[in-house]
Parts: structure tokens; sequence; C-alpha cells
């Protein structure tokens, strides 16, 4: 089969891509800079240069292909410039899947994520939920990615567009740059002050996620969503799992989420002065006292979806980023 990705040089795109390429599948990949994605042209990936946010670019590599794979996204949490977000998730998206529609594309797989639900208050939801926002979001991207599910890939499926919506939690593993990287590489650094208590995410392992895609294109069913996100469990939680798997102390302090929220209010205000970094911007901080909690029973009776415990991830993370650091790695 040949299939379109776009995405193709990002953490998840990436592990699709090369997962297909090793299953014997013709992958055109979609890239803004060919030089960075030279590591799939040496696995046999066609490399097209382009951009989501230009339809026409897209157009011959998608043209004749049996099926796309709608990856590519604005992921930044707590940065200052957001100019792009809204152009890339939601126009981006819109492009992609109108230009799917025109080509008369035979299936398609767009990623959304467990972030549309926004804070689901300790509940664990599926995939009927749906959050109604009431005009705060905790983050610019949540808001986004939640007009691109609900605002635009959902009334082209009801329109007929034979599209699958995938839905993944906290990603992790091996070469993340995400913010969920950033915190881990701060655990292993001790510079990790406090965990907000009850701050819960669903945490799936790059490998099983972008499984979960191909799966969602052979046996998804068109019109459908499926939440493929791993098991749920708390922050503190992870980071005991790595306490027991490094040795490197998990932070003692857990602090309400309300102080969170209070500590996220300071910070909005200052932000409006200086720059603040990442971890310790209002957004990121609003949204380390969420919890982002939803079941994949769906996928797993489904779609054969089989997401592996977090402790055997995160072994293989924290050992992967314990050595970029120059630490030893414990037996």
């Amino acid at each position: 089969m040949k299939y379109f990705i776009t995405g193709a040089t990002g953490f998840i795109g990436g592990h699709v891509a090369r997962q297909l390429l090793e299953a014997g599948h013709t992958v055109v990949a979609l890239v803004r800079n060919p030089a960075k994605a030279q590591d799939l042209a040496a696995l046999g990936a066609e490399l097209h240069q382009g951009d989501i946010t230009d339809r026409e670019s897209m157009r011959a590599p998608m043209t004749g292909v049996d099926g796309l794979f709608h990856i590519a996204a604005w992921y930044e949490v707590g940065v200052r410039d957001t100019s792009r977000a809204e152009q890339i998730n939601v126009e981006g998206t819109r492009n992609v899947l109108e230009l799917m529609r025109d080509l008369g594309i035979p299936k398609g797989v767009y990623t959304s994520a467990v972030g549309v639900f926004s804070d689901t208050r300790g509940k664990l939801v599926d995939e009927s939920y749906r959050h109604q926002p009431d005009g705060a979001w905790i983050s610019v991207y949540e808001r986004t990615k939640w007009q691109a599910h609900y605002e635009v890939a959902e009334p082209m499926m009801r329109a007929g567009l034979p599209l699958v919506i995938v839905q993944p939690g906290v990603v992790y593993g091996p070469g993340d740059t995400s913010i969920a990287h950033k915190t881990l590489v701060q655990y292993l650094q001790k510079k990790l002050p406090m965990t907000p208590r009850g701050a819960a995410f669903c945490w799936g392992h790059v490998e099983d996620t972008a499984r979960a895609h191909i799966l969602a294109m052979e046996q998804g069913r068109p019109g459908e969503s499926y939440i493929i996100a791993g098991p749920v469990h708390t922050l503190a939680e992870g980071l005991a799992l790595a306490e027991q798997i490094t040795g490197v102390p998990a932070p003692r302090m857990q602090v309400n989420p309300g102080v969170v929220r209070a500590l996220a209010s300071v910070a909005g205000l200052v932000e409006r002065v200086v720059p603040l970094p990442e971890l310790y911007s209002a957004e990121t901080l609003r949204s380390s006292a969420a919890t982002y909690t939803a079941g994949n029973a769906k996928a797993q009776r489904e779609l054969g979806f089989t997401p592996r415990p977090l402790e055997e991830g995160l072994r293989e993370t924290l050992h992967y980023e314990m050595e970029r650091l120059g630490m030893p790695v414990k037996a």
C-alpha cells in the first residue's frame, strides 16, 4: 500500500513512517526541510517538500495514494509565541482533509488528542465525552486541537469523508522533545521541586502509539474516533516508578491543585513583563494541575490495541535519557 504522511519528521510520525516501511509499504512523506529527513529517505521513504499550510504543495504527493496519516501539529505548551497554532492545527488540518476529499483518497487517519477533553477532573472518559468550552482554555494547544477535531474533522466525517480519528494521551519514549521529556530530564537532574497532587495522565509509549495509528488505518471504522492512550497514572506514581528504576529520588513535595492554579495566575502576571521557562509558565502550571484521563477500551476491543505497562516503557526511556546525560544506569 502507498501512504501519505504529514509530520513524518516528528516524534509520533517518524515512528509511524518507520513501522510502515518495515512492513513493506510505500511511504510518501511531506517535509518542510528534506535535509532533516534523510534518515527516512535512507529507509526508502519518498520525500516531498511542502507544508500543510500550503494546500497546493500537497496535491501532487497526495495524488494516487491508498491512504493518508495526518499527524503534523503544533504542540507547544508554555511558549510565548503561539502565532502559528491555529494556522497549523486548524487550517492545516482543513487543508489536508479537504484535499483528501477532493482527490478521493480511500481512507485517512487523523491524529487528535485526549487533550481535546480538557481537564476531565478525575473521570475516566471515553470517545462519547465532549468538553464544552466556556471561553477559558488551559492551553492554546488544547483549544486549537479541539477546533480541528470538532469543527473540521467531525463535520467532514459526517458528510462522508472516510476518516478515522485517533486520540493519544501523553506520548513518551526515547527521542521525545515534548514537555513530558523536559519534566523527566529535570527529575533526573534533581531540578523538579514538586509535583501537583492528583495530576494524572494516560501514558503511551511512542511505539505503541504509532502501531495504534496503523491499526486504525487497517481496522478502524471510518467515521469513528479511538482513544489510543496508554495506562492512567498520576504524575506522582510515574515519578515513584522512576525512582525505583533509577535510584534518583522523586520530589517529596506534593501540592494541592488549587495552589498550582494560584501559582499559574501569578506566573501569568509575571509573563506580561518577562518570559518564564516553559516548565514554569502559566500554561504549563495549569496543565500540570489537571487530569487528562480517558479509557482505551474501544481501541482494545476494535483495533486490538495493547499498550505496554508504564514501568516497562519508562525504564527504556529513563535509561536512554540517563545515557545522554552521562549518568550511570542502575542495573
